[in-house]
């Protein structure tokens, strides 16, 4: 066996003994090279410098390696601690660098529950980081569909491996689109039951006056027309039993649904004696059953064992290894533009990991056809009603986005050249002549978008919006009547740019003083 293991990052910190408060860490949610994301650096330093060799991120009993992209600046981004605070100290280079969406320059101040919310840290435009609280060490603990390298993410598998070999009844909660059904065939999977089959229901979707049938069975004659039937109960005898959006039970059978938890007993319809089933039982829901119109007692009997899955927006630093998950398993290859990537990490998805598997499958088939996909085209952002976490992150509240314009179509894939090849002229007129569009321009003169960003970075007509004046920006976008097309062919900047720019104005115009 290898003896390098002996340096990583879980042992040293094993070794040290976990802090009397949260481990500070900075999760790769995306990197120019896929098997970096999910690396990570945890840690308890007084001051942390981040740059292009340093520190090393890991992957649980691996060796670590710097973040080491050529984007980079060797002049470090300074993390420090300071009591209950983290300062960041941004480095005066003409690295760009970006906190959660934004241009960032000089120092930044984030109290507890900002580190603790996520804040995506991007730089050179090519590699983004979360910087988050840990609370417990990196660990493998696999399990079936359920990706995250976060605190929230290591916990909700530790649960799941310590009650799947019970036949302990299980509640699942958390909010619509968590992954309660994943968690609950993982459960099953796990357990002692993996080669039975697993019987779902969707409580909410049983009609009220056959839902007992339903679950229980009935006998000939029962009701009008009924023939004898076989129960859900029945059919999950010796397996696993998953009552989703039990919530939703009618209040007819939660009697009867006590009844079979505490002895496993029950009576089809109709039928003149009891009968018997071992099926263990996982619940889920994303109601309050406490403060619902629930069977108390049914309720206690179902949180034998209660698991809690967290929502999307706490776990940011998950962002980047679940975007992988998802494309792959839709067959995609995760190969979003990393503008999209910082506002995907940004965004707080109220519909959690369901719709950022919608939102992504659209992204990249818009990709797959040369599109340049905006957050704006795949999820409708509006202002955020009282107590829904649709925002982007840091306002509370967030003005009407500017809407993305219609993307071009896909033209032909020009030759590929050289970039010391193109002059500032060829430069100029491919984004003149491609409505400033970035992706659009890299395609006619035959280059990557990553070189097409060093050639505009190094041009000397075009200019990044976040380094024009807000006033200039302003008042070109009032002479163009709010058109952001015209408005970047005007200050000779790509769209996209602007669009974040105009977007964190209007933040700053809505944010609290």
């Amino acid at each position: 066996m290898s003896d390098s293991t002996e340096y990583t990052q879980t042992l040293q910190l094993s070794a040290q003994g976990l802090p009397g408060r949260p481990l500070l860490a900075l999760t790769i949610l995306w990197h120019p090279d896929p098997a970096r994301i999910g690396e990570q650096f945890v840690g308890d330093p007084g001051a942390l410098e981040v740059n292009r060799y340093a520190p090393l991120f890991y992957r649980p009993g691996e060796a670590g390696l710097p973040l080491g992209h050529g984007t980079i600046s060797r002049d470090p981004v300074r993390i420090v601690r300071d009591g209950e605070d983290v300062l960041l100290h941004l480095p005066a280079t003409r690295m760009p660098v970006e906190l959660n969406g934004r241009a960032a320059t000089g120092e930044v101040r984030l109290g507890a529950a900002d580190v603790a919310h996520g804040q995506v840290l991007t730089l050179g435009r090519a590699v983004v980081l979360c910087l988050h609280w840990m609370t417990c060490l990196p660990k493998h603990n696999p399990v079936p569909g359920l990706v995250g390298v976060g605190a929230a993410a290591i916990s909700l598998r530790d649960q799941i491996r310590m009650v799947a070999p019970t036949d302990i009844p299980v509640l699942l909660l958390g909010e619509t689109g968590t992954g309660k059904e994943i968690a609950a065939r993982a459960i099953h999977a796990l357990g002692q039951r993996a080669q039975t089959r697993l019987v779902a229901v969707n409580m909410a979707a049983l009609n009220e006056s056959l839902a007992a049938a339903e679950l229980f069975g009935a006998a000939r004659g029962a009701y009008t027309g009924a023939q004898e039937r076989r129960g859900l109960f029945a059919e999950a005898d010796g397996a696993t039993l998953f009552l989703d959006e039990i919530g939703n039970a009618p209040a007819s059978v939660q009697p009867m649904l006590l009844r079979v938890l505490e002895g496993g007993d029950y009576r089809p319809l109709g039928a003149s004696q009891d009968r018997k089933t071992s099926a263990r039982l996982i619940a889920a829901t994303d109601q309050d059953l406490d403060a619902a119109a629930f069977n108390q007692a049914l309720l206690r009997r179902l949180e034998g064992f209660a698991i809690q899955l967290p929502p999307l927006r706490a776990r940011r630093e998950d962002i980047g290894v679940l975007i992988g998950h998802l494309l792959q398993a839709h067959g995609a290859q995760p190969t979003l533009p990393v503008e999209l990537v910082v506002e995907i990490a940004c965004y707080d998805w109220p519909g959690n990991i369901r719709q950022l598997g919608h939102t992504l499958r659209r992204a990249a088939l818009l990709v797959q056809h040369g599109g340049t996909p905006q957050l704006e085209q795949l999820v409708r952002l509006t202002p955020a009603p009282a107590g829904s976490a649709a925002r982007l992150m840091p306002a509370t509240d967030v003005a009407p986005p500017v809407m993305a314009a219609p993307i071009p179509a896909a033209a032909p894939e020009a030759p590929r050249r050289k970039p010391s090849a193109l002059s500032d002229a060829e430069v100029l007129d491919a984004m003149a002549g491609n409505d400033w569009n970035i992706q659009a321009a890299a395609r006619t003169l035959g280059i990557s978008r990553p070189t097409m960003y060093k050639l505009l970075d190094g041009h000397r007509e075009i200019r990044w919006a976040e380094r024009i004046p807000p006033e200039e920006i302003e008042r070109a976008l009032a002479a163009c009547d709010g058109d952001v097309g015209r408005c970047a062919a005007s200050l000779r900047t790509p769209t996209e740019s602007l669009r974040r720019e105009i977007r964190r104005l209007a933040l700053d115009r809505v944010a609290p003083l």
